[in-house]
């Protein structure tokens, strides 16, 4: 999608659905975010890309409220992020995240797996949960393993389930923190391919990965972190074919390598 700045001066602005202001994070003496400024639009697919301890994964675990920020703000959908546990468990109906690991519950069913939030947090009825549930399961190509337990099933899939999870809170921004890289390479694409529909149906992502390929199909833009800080960003042709930091060239040669 066109970033708003460059929309007609006569096209209605609204606000970014996600803003980061002078993010600060640090564990112990380690800092780990250093004054991270980032928003994302509406519909926006935003790609962090960056080498590993650049703050990528804890700037969304910060989003989502995992961790603690000890400095600047953080608003989504024009609520700023607090952290008493009202809060916290409101905001997070609004964030869906989907971690390296699946961490789906092994003792319930698929189904179970993607109903039981609704029905819990947030109140919903358990039929139209599990109504919903398995739309979700539709939708990433899994229905037909509903009543399976998630250690019957691939990486791949336990992941799809996984995504349909979090699609089930009904999130208005869904965060993807290396969701592939704890799978074969034979599994990573059919992972991708769920992702990249979600992105088309208009989905609002950040996603922290290191598969280029994605980045430059399905982003809208890329931001490259360093040393807990953004580098650089700007649409993906540009950021990963013409860096223009040296940071960005030294970590692209590296991926090259890889």
């Amino acid at each position: 999608m066109p970033h708003p700045d460059s929309a007609p001066e006569n096209t209605p602005r609204t606000a970014p659905l996600v803003v980061m202001r002078r993010i600060h994070k640090a564990f112990g003496a380690h800092t780990v975010l250093d004054g991270v400024d980032l928003s994302v639009d509406t519909g926006e697919v935003v790609v962090l890309i960056g080498a590993s301890g650049a703050g990528k994964s804890t700037l969304l675990r910060c989003v989502n409220g995992l961790e603690r920020i000890d400095s600047g703000g953080i608003v989504i959908d024009g609520q700023e992020l607090r952290y008493d546990e009202k809060s916290l468990n409101l905001m997070r109906r609004q964030v869906g995240m989907v971690f390296q690991h699946f961490n789906l519950w092994p003792h319930k069913s698929v189904l179970d797996n993607v109903a039981t939030a609704p029905v819990r947090v947030a109140g919903r009825d358990r039929d139209e949960a599990r109504e919903t549930a398995l739309g979700l399961l539709e939708q990433v190509g899994l229905r037909q393993f509903a009543d399976r337990y998630p250690m019957s099933l691939s990486g791949g899939q336990q992941q799809r389930v996984a995504i349909a999870r979090a699609l089930a809170m009904r999130p208005k921004v869904m965060l993807f923190d290396e969701p592939t890289s704890a799978l074969d390479p034979e599994l990573v694409g059919e992972v991708l391919a769920v992702m990249r529909d979600l992105a088309d149906s208009g989905m609002t992502m950040m996603v922290v990965t290191h598969e280029m390929r994605f980045a430059r199909n399905v982003a809208d833009r890329v931001v490259l972190m360093a040393d807990g800080g953004i580098a650089e960003e700007g649409p993906p042709a540009e950021v990963l074919d013409n860096p223009r930091s040296e940071r960005g060239r030294a970590f692209l040669r590296q991926v090259e390598r890889a």
